[in-house]
């Protein structure tokens, strides 16, 4: 298959909006990172999606919308809940956890109950949205386990011969997916961290917002992924990655300890030039945001430099911050040291 990437322009959105109702696939740029969109109501549009990503058929994708009248026949109630975090949060990047409708496939939900829907902020979204009248599933645009991609030439990578259609709308704004919380349950609970916090959910629901324990910790045997991220080992590059936990200082001395061919490192900016491996910089060690936005396109700078060890600084756990460790510590399968 031939894998077109265009500039986003007229022609482009409607030969997308095409391509959609007719139950194939488009890659295209969201405020989180780029997605494979496929016609949620499509069951055999979505397999393609499966096919194209090699990703495992029991992980459930995430339905995009563009206006709350698309709700209706996605999901089965409208909650209070998700009508305050959709007044205070929507268009943007938090997804929604609610009890699915009827006229979302079953294997857009990887055959649960719920399913997880987002209104997202990007125009090319909403356009392609609104030309198809297609709400459509769409994870991210990567072969599955690898890291999430940011930009076209990184879909392209990933996805070249596997869809036929890149929409090219520049580097995304967040660089992590969406945040997810489930509504369906009596406490709303963080499956996934992202760029809408804990804390700001639970100003304005007004109580508390759990967190599930697969965020930092690997899901139980047997246990069933709620939310896309949950998986043991995701958003990973080639290399080994362990994450070390402590002072500038000690990471610096456990580098120098362990340097040898093919052993890199992830830091902040700053401080590339003062360690002893090769490494790459992910955004300075107070800006989570700019972690956020950098980590994904880090990981794979680490691949096309034949990184083969990757020792990486540890960020904080909680905010926005929570969203960088939660990547990160599933694409070290959640390899630990404490420094």
């Amino acid at each position: 298959m031939e894998t077109k990437v265009l500039p986003v322009s007229d022609e482009s959105l409607a030969l997308a909006a095409d391509l959609l109702r007719r139950g194939e696939l488009v890659a295209l740029p969201t405020e989180t990172v780029y997605g494979i969109a496929a016609d949620a109501r499509n069951g055999e549009a979505v397999k393609k999606i499966f096919e194209a990503k090699g990703r495992p058929q029991d992980n459930p994708l995430i339905v995009h919308i563009c206006g709350m009248e698309m709700l209706r026949g996605i999901v089965a109630e409208v909650p209070e809940r998700a009508c305050k975090l959709a007044a205070a949060f929507w268009p943007g990047p938090l997804t929604m956890v609610l009890p699915k409708g009827p006229e979302v496939s079953p294997v857009t939900c990887a055959g649960l109950d719920t399913v997880g829907v987002r209104m997202p902020s990007h125009p090319v979204v909403q356009a392609v949205i609104r030309r198809s009248g297609v709400a459509f599933a769409a994870p991210s645009a990567n072969l599955s386990g690898r890291p999430s991609p940011t930009n076209a030439a990184d879909t392209f990578a990933d996805m070249n011969g596997r869809l036929p259609l890149i929409l090219d709308g520049g580097e995304c704004t967040y660089g992590v997916e969406s945040t997810v919380v489930s509504l369906a349950g009596k406490t709303p609970m963080l499956l996934r961290p992202g760029y809408v916090t804990r804390e700001e959910m639970e100003q304005v629901l007004g109580e508390e917002v759990a967190v599930s324990h697969a965020i930092l910790e690997k899901l139980n045997e047997g246990e069933v992924a709620r939310s896309p991220g949950m998986k043991y080992k995701h958003y990973a590059p080639r290399a080994e990655v362990t994450i070390l936990h402590g002072s500038f200082n000690a990471y610096r001395k456990y580098l120098a300890s362990h340097a040898a061919d093919g052993v890199w490192g992830l830091c902040f900016d700053g401080e590339a030039a003062r360690l002893p491996v090769p490494c790459i910089e992910y955004g300075a060690e107070d800006d989570p945001a700019a972690q956020a936005h950098r980590l994904f396109s880090a990981l794979r700078e680490l691949d096309r430099n034949g990184a083969a060890v990757v020792y990486a600084r540890c960020p904080e756990k909680d905010g926005v911050s929570m969203a960088v460790y939660n990547r990160l510590i599933r694409a070290a399968a959640f390899r630990v040291v404490e420094l």
